[in-house]
């Protein structure tokens, strides 16, 4: 049976949020252009900026390989298989060599690797990166492993029921919800119930403490309450960072949930007030998103080649 042609619905996330809030312009290219480049016979343009927008840079694909190698941990102890956390590391750090030797000879332009990466940034732009640059992101990758098989989590993890395990970063055609007839996705790393009978919402960070991170998991817990049928007051949300050793409760409360919703809805109005058609989700053209004026924000984009601003230096970006 043939399926239905994909649709560019308007949608909400907090990473959609922070784009849009960064440069317009990588929006608009993000969410709008680069729509179909995909399919084999797209513009070129198209299929580039497609193809550019699903590179990570070093920064975010350390995180995502922490990410994916804890919920292949968290799996493997929700059905009762042992887990090495050696063995975890040594997996992990093979991947990382693939993933490397794939990007570094650009072969993502011509074959596919695997879903979770495409390639990086840094071999895009042919950007000189030292060899102790790339180490130091490893070591990142490393510690961040480390201090998680050290952790409570583990103990946790192993010690639940069946029924106490509600997800492990399910992906996206799976978790998501509706606040305000706006289709919101909301992907949860970790989240279980308690031995209260309270569901817990758990999100890993690979870097530094910072402000903006509790929307997140805020949004997490409305995700739950509606899904599980959860009073939303009931949800315990927490922020662990992995490579600070640090685990930071977020207030779930009728304020924290009515302030959230307040900028969700603000978000939201920005978004749609650059939209010509927001029924069909149609956007303005290019002009109404205008580039960022912030450079630094240039040298950490893949799009700065369609901007004309290829030849920034790069600096570290700071880590999502």
């Amino acid at each position: 049976m043939r399926r239905p042609p994909l649709t560019n619905d308007f949608s909400w996330s907090k990473s959609r949020h922070e784009k849009f809030n960064e440069c317009l312009r990588s929006y608009y290219f993000h969410y709008y252009r680069s729509w179909g480049g995909w399919e084999a016979d797209a513009p070129q343009d198209i299929r580039e900026l497609y193809l550019l927008k699903k590179l990570s840079n070093r920064y975010t694909w350390a995180g995502s390989v922490v990410h994916e190698s804890l919920k292949d941990a968290l799996l493997d102890w929700r059905a009762g298989r042992p887990v090495d956390p050696q063995a975890v590391e040594a997996r992990t750090h093979r991947l990382m060599q693939d993933d490397f030797r794939h990007s570094s000879k650009k072969a993502y332009w011509t074959q596919k690797h695997r879903k979770p990466f495409t390639g990086l940034v840094e071999h895009e732009y042919a950007e000189a990166i030292p060899s102790e640059a790339w180490k130091q992101n490893w070591e990142t990758v490393r510690a961040a492993l480390a201090w998680f098989f050290a952790s409570r989590w583990p103990a946790l993890a192993r010690a639940l029921q069946p029924a106490q395990w509600l997800e492990v970063d399910a992906g996206a055609d799976f978790s998501s919800f509706t606040l305000e007839g706006v289709k919101v996705f909301a992907i949860p790393d970790f989240a279980f119930v308690d031995g209260e009978g309270r569901p817990v919402v758990v999100d890993w960070k690979t870097g530094k403490v910072r402000e903006g991170y509790d929307d997140q998991v805020l949004g997490y817990a409305l995700y739950l309450s509606q899904r599980y049928k959860y009073p939303v007051e009931k949800v315990r949300a927490a922020l662990v960072y992995l490579n600070e050793g640090l685990e930071q409760e977020v207030q779930v409360d009728p304020s924290a949930v009515d302030a959230f919703k307040e900028r969700f809805r603000q978000s939201v109005a920005g978004m749609r007030a650059l939209l010509k058609d927001p029924a069909q989700n149609t956007p303005r053209e290019a002009e109404a998103f205008p580039m960022t004026e912030n450079l630094a924000l240039c040298v950490r984009c893949a799009f700065r080649r369609a901007c004309q601003r290829e030849d920034l230096a790069a600096a570290p970006p700071r880590v999502a």
